[in-house]
């Protein structure tokens, strides 16, 4: 695991406009971001079109790609790296619908309490986007914590660390989120 100073330390460098930190950071952070992509992989079929590596490959382009980077700290980036991983299993289920590919399965983290990542068809990995775009006109603290949570995999310790909240805030936001997105998902809320 990359050093919380050593990382911080490169943000704020990269923020005073010194590019040249991108590959130091990569170095410091590629593991971690890799740990993070095999979560949201971990029960997909073998022959998956979409590794691990090339989920936190794509993650850490997507950051990097920003012409003003403005991290405030590690957990600032990984909280970021997990609108990135969003983004990027999105553009994934967009692309693989597009191709009419119906039956493929994305692995996320669980919407659920036993926390366990699971498989869903990308048709509902789409629906939960659309959904996620819909309560960030209302709550954008709400959809952070779901990317964390649910994109990204990360515990409700990492979260608050990233977004800056408390465990209570995350636990109480992560509840909330999961009862808004089943409603706004149910049969019912399509009528």
């Amino acid at each position: 695991m990359a050093s919380t100073g050593d990382v911080t330390r490169i943000l704020h460098e990269l923020e005073a406009g010194d590019r040249s930190g991108f590959d130091d950071l990569l170095a410091r952070v590629y593991e971690e971001l890799r740990v993070l992509a095999r979560a949201q992989l971990r029960a997909e079929r073998a022959d998956h079109t979409l590794a691990p590596t090339e989920l936190a490959h794509e993650a850490y382009l997507r950051l990097v790609d920003h012409r003003k980077v403005n991290w405030a700290n590690r957990a600032h980036f990984f909280g970021a790296a997990a609108q990135a991983m969003r983004r990027v299993l999105i553009d994934h289920a967009r692309a693989k619908s597009t191709q009419k590919r119906k039956g493929e399965h994305v692995t996320l983290s669980s919407l659920g309490a036993d926390e366990k990542p699971h498989t869903m068809p990308l048709e509902t990995v789409l629906a939960i986007d659309q959904a996620l775009r819909r309560l960030e006109m209302t709550d954008k603290r709400l959809v952070r914590v779901v990317e964390a949570r649910f994109f990204a995999g990360l515990t409700i310790r990492e979260t608050a660390e990233a977004l800056g909240i408390s465990h209570a805030t995350v636990s109480e936001d992560w509840r909330l989120a999961r009862a808004w997105l089943k409603r706004a998902l149910s049969p019912d809320a399509a009528a």
